[in-house]
C-alpha cells in the first residue's frame, strides 16, 4: 500500500459498533478493519490493481 490519506467518514453508530466488534475479533484496529473491508470489496468487484511482485 502507498501513502495514506486521512479523511472524515460518517458512519451510523450501530454499523460502527459492528465494525469495532469485528475488528476486535480479527485483532485489527477499527481503521485497519475498514481498510480490509474496502480492499476485499475492490478485489471482489475486479477493481483492485494487482501489486507488482517483490513489493
Amino acid at each position: 500500500m502507498g501513502k495514506k490519506k486521512a479523511f472524515a467518514l460518517r458512519v451510523d453508530t450501530e454499523l460502527l459498533n459492528q465494525i469495532e466488534k469485528w475488528a476486535a475479533d480479527e485483532f485489527r484496529s477499527t481503521n485497519g478493519q475498514i481498510e480490509w473491508i474496502i480492499n476485499e470489496a475492490l478485489k471482489k468487484a475486479g477493481r483492485k490493481k494487482k501489486e507488482k511482485e517483490g513489493k
